[in-house]
């Protein structure tokens, strides 16, 4: 009997990557994107629990759900990180850092 590939393994996989890749843009695209990825590979998992000798690519599968838990994680720190700054330095303060920062770059080249 030919092993089947998982429905969802490989989008697990890509979307666990994407999750890490996006965690800086304010912290909620990699949060949606990690919980895509979980909600995903919670289906492909039971499918897997299953039946485990049909199916050949449970690593990817793991993979992307560990990849996705890590994304989620850094995405919700980065995300909580840019709600304290603005709630204690507010939008100003986050603009005067930021013209400070480029100041100090143009002045070291």
């Amino acid at each position: 009997m030919e092993k089947q590939k998982l429905p969802n393994g490989t989008a697990v996989l890509i979307l666990g990557i994407f999750s890490i890749l996006t965690c800086c843009c304010w912290g909620i695209v990699g949060l949606i994107l990690g919980i895509i990825a979980l909600v995903l590979a919670k289906k492909d998992l039971a499918l897997y629990n299953a039946d485990p000798q049909a199916y050949s690519n449970y690593s990817n599968l793991n993979t992307g759900r560990i990849l996705a838990i890590v994304g989620i994680v850094l995405s919700v720190i980065y995300l909580i990180a840019n709600i304290y700054f603005l709630v204690t330095i507010g939008q100003e303060g986050l603009m005067e850092m930021q013209q400070e920062y480029l100041r100090q770059l143009q002045q070291a080249q």
